[in-house]
């Protein structure tokens, strides 16, 4: 079972709508510089506010539906 403290973490990380690069590259388990060039690609949305870039939490969610739903592994052109 999970404890109280986790599942708060959890729970408050999975209520942020918006995540940095760095945040949404933490919560895929890849580099940094792997989700700039997804998002330079188009793999996954970002939006521009202001000058700062940022990674709508429910695109993360999508682009993982994508690749299980495709069966092969997202190629990322270096």
């Amino acid at each position: 079972m999970m404890s109280t403290a986790r599942g708060d973490i959890e729970r408050a990380a999975s209520a942020v709508l918006l995540l940095t690069v760095e945040e949404a590259a933490q919560r895929l388990s890849i580099g940094r510089t792997t989700m700039y060039r997804l998002v330079s690609t188009g793999a996954i949305e970002s939006v521009t506010i202001g000058r700062l870039r940022r990674i709508p939490s429910e695109c993360l969610e999508e682009y993982v539906s994508s690749l299980r739903s495709s069966g092969q592994p997202e190629s990322v052109a270096a």
